[in-house]
């Protein structure tokens, strides 16, 4: 035997396992070396000698082995690892004065160390990144096109953080900041920096006020100095020159206002307390705030600690029912079989929800993490991420936090010196929302059409090519790594008794302040839509706000002190859901909303099941003939009737709740199908079929705003006279109502 800790402080042990496995085989010591470096970062003495003596293997081989392949490095590398692209590419676009401007910069040369520890340079043959020549890679990431200029830009960044001397500027590229242009914002502060600035410039996800953007944070090391929002292209140069000089007076007018700033301050930020804060770009800034050690923490547990942990917690599944993830986790861990799989939902298909893009965007590791802890629980070595193909986003960057993970040690064979394996396959879904369900997401994951199957058995015993699986949301993961991080009675001490933690919500519609919001369970209705978001905008009453997507219910304003959790909102009729938000003023039609979600749930139907497929399209065909004006005696009930039929008949949840919404709205708004029955009219003047736009000719200056803004050329009329609206043209888009200054153009 041998001791396991050293005075040199290598921790022989670690490569226990790996000798165990290989040390039989002479043909696998490039292996054992090539593990034992990914351990420790290099091959220390001590682990070569012990290599030595558990092959029986000459240390003169093993040192010969370890000095002719450039890859094993027999000295500790600087926490910066620059591979300097020597090939021929490089070499002809000016590799050399690259590498003689680092030489200078760092006083270092091939294969040697700074003095601090913290760079290491290595000149290799060829980066295979030819037509971005010249190149380097620093820690796994690529740099491309360099000059002198930009090489010492980098180094001198990268020396700034590290002595938190330098200020960071963030922008925010989430979806809904890149089509803000924030892309173009970061572009152009790159483009105004110069060789001789300490400070960084860098991504970050979604931060949530989604109304704001573009928003540029500036940071002082972990500090957030300013908020900037409503940032366009050409205010760049001015937060270049305030981040330079730090006088921020120029850029005042881009200051967050105390009120927006609300925005945030009323949330607990647990499944999104990364995004909009770090990099997700960059798998260091994970680490820095503490990333992968809820993994390491795990894997010194065992599987029952780690999903009792879980149970403690009281988590429930975040993609919909809130279902005790403990007790899924336990079920396949309990299954019979060596070979298991899990299963991560980021397929998101419900109308208004973003939240898992969100996450996917700015937090990528925390996905990574949490699904790590859950294959560790449940015994999987495999594991996929099902993501929407409308996620080009999502998919790209959680590619590369993949590729991160991997080279970093997080994924893969052997996670940490153990015996867990385990890697990540994303699978992109091809536009169904019905592989939300999670049968038909492991038919689609097959390759087969997503067709939900009856249960039981369950995914947990009957998954995955009909091994033991576990599938949970993109929400759900992300909560693991804190849970483990700070314990699952934290977690379980936010929150009602019914529904433990916070939730995300994606708060869209007719409120002021749209976007991302994570509260705990507990709060009510009215503290998210008038305390967080603000309210109604233009003026407008609060009418309804519909939770839980296609499949969820549509609840009325005199409900708004409704408390969120799992069973409060199943007793309106409504559901949690994902986590979708819409809010309705009272310019929304609850009848041609209930026909919105109809249609899309018959359209979405995978038709496996004659409820469904059946029941929907005729409900859908009343509902169109409501709003058409077309409505007869009795249309409520038969509503009423083919509702709870296809509730009780259907195969999945898909079918089974896809009558909701129509159910709660006639049970909160009856009044209003009334009146689009018995009377022709639409309370909320939305249904077109049943609108008629007419212009008063004594209200009409004949300014002819209305008529060169028309659409479809329907209003006549001379300048200075009355103008008329031709009724068999009008499209009755109200775009003249809103133009009108004189208020001569009404809708009856």
């Amino acid at each position: 035997m041998y001791m396991a800790e050293l005075a040199s402080g290598v921790n022989l042990s670690l490569m226990d396992e790996i000798l165990d496995k290989y040390a039989d085989d002479p043909t696998n010591l490039i292996l054992i070396l090539q593990r034992a470096q990914g351990i420790y970062g290099y091959l220390p003495q001590d682990v070569i000698e012990l290599v030595s003596q558990r092959t029986g293997q000459s240390l003169a081989k093993i040192m010969g082995i370890a000095t002719f392949y450039g890859f094993f490095k027999l000295k500790p590398s600087g926490k910066y690892e620059i591979m300097l692209c020597q090939g021929t590419a490089c070499h002809v676009n000016g590799a050399d004065n690259v590498r003689m401007a680092i030489t200078q910069e760092l006083g270092i040369d091939n294969g040697q160390t700074t003095e601090d520890g913290m760079f290491t340079l290595h000149e290799v043959a060829c980066l295979g990144c030819c037509s971005m020549a010249p190149v380097m890679m620093i820690n796994g990431e690529t740099y491309g096109h360099l000059t002198p200029d930009k090489t010492l830009q980098i180094l001198r960044q990268i020396k700034a953080i590290e002595k938190g001397e330098g200020l960071r500027i963030l922008v925010g590229e989430g979806s809904c900041g890149v089509a803000a242009g924030a892309a173009k914002v970061e572009e152009v502060l790159r483009g105004h920096m110069t060789t001789t600035d300490s400070f960084t410039v860098s991504k970050t996800g979604c931060i949530g006020m989604c109304f704001l953007e573009p928003i540029v944070d500036i940071y002082d090391g972990d500090q957030l100095l300013h908020r900037l929002v409503n940032v366009k292209s050409t205010d760049a140069l001015d937060i270049i020159k305030a981040v330079r000089t730090k006088n921020f007076k120029k850029v005042e007018k881009l200051e967050i206002s105390p009120e927006d700033e609300h925005f945030l301050e009323q949330q607990e930020r647990i499944a999104l307390r990364n995004c909009g804060v770090i990099d997700p770009t960059d798998i260091h800034d994970y680490i820095h705030r503490g990333g992968y050690k809820a993994i390491e923490k795990a894997l010194h547990m065992t599987p029952e600690e780690v999903i009792e942990e879980v149970k403690v917690s009281g988590i429930g599944g975040r993609g919909g029912a809130g279902f005790p993830t403990w007790f899924k986790w336990n079920s396949a861990r309990g299954s019979e079989g060596n070979e298991k799989y899990l299963i991560c939902n980021a397929d998101e298909g419900d109308p208004g929800a973003f939240m898992d893009r969100a996450v996917i965007e700015g937090d990528p590791h925390s996905l990574i993490e949490g699904m790590l802890i859950g294959a560790y629980a449940i015994g999987a070595s495999r594991a996929f991420v099902y993501v929407r193909a409308e996620y080009p986003l999502a998919v790209e960057r959680l590619e590369l936090a993949i590729e991160q993970a991997r080279d970093h040690g997080f994924l893969g064979d052997n996670i940490m010196g153990t015996d867990f394996s385990c890697d990540i396959t994303i699978k992109m879904g091809a536009g169904a929302f019905v592989c939300g369900e999670e049968t038909a997401l492991i038919a689609s994951l097959e390759g087969q059409r997503g067709m939900p199957r009856l249960k039981p058995p369950f995914p947990a015993q009957h998954g995955y090519l009909d091994k033991p699986s576990n599938i949970n949301n993109v929400e759900t993961y992300a909560n693991i790594a804190w849970i483990i991080d700070h314990g699952g009675a934290a977690f379980a001490a936010m929150g009602t008794e019914n529904s433990k933690g916070t939730k995300v919500f994606a708060l869209t519609g007719k409120v002021k302040h749209g976007g991302l919001v994570e509260v705990p369970m507990g709060r009510t209705l009215e503290d998210v839509i008038f305390g967080i978001a603000g309210g109604i905008k233009d003026g407008h009453e609060f009418k309804a706000v519909q939770m839980g997507g296609p499949s969820g219910g549509c609840i009325p304003a005199s409900l708004k002190d409704t408390v969120i959790d799992y069973k409060a909102l199943t007793a309106t009729g409504a559901i949690m859901g994902s986590g979708g938000m819409v809010v309705m003023d009272d310019s929304t039609c609850m009848v041609n909303m209930a026909r919105f979600f109809l249609n899309f749930t018959a359209n979405e139907s995978c038709g496996k099941c004659v409820p469904c497929r059946i029941g929907t399209t005729r409900m859908l065909e009343i509902l169109n003939r409501i709003c058409d004006g077309e409505g007869q005696e009795g249309d409520i009930e038969l509503l009423e009737q083919l509702a709870y039929a296809i509730k009780d008949g259907a195969l999945c949840g898909l079918g089974q709740t896809a009558p909701n919404p129509v159910l709660t709205t006639i049970k909160y708004f009856r009044d209003e199908y009334e009146e689009h029955i018995k009377n022709k009219k639409c309370p909320a003047k939305e249904c077109q079929s049943l609108l008629t736009i007419t212009i008063d000719p004594n209200q009409c200056t004949g300014c002819t705003l209305c008529a060169s803004k028309c659409p479809v050329q329907c209003i006549e009329g001379m300048r200075g006279a009355a103008h008329e609206i031709d009724q068999s043209k009008c499209i009755k888009c109200k775009q003249c109502v809103d133009l009108c200054h004189f208020d001569a153009i009404s809708v009856e």
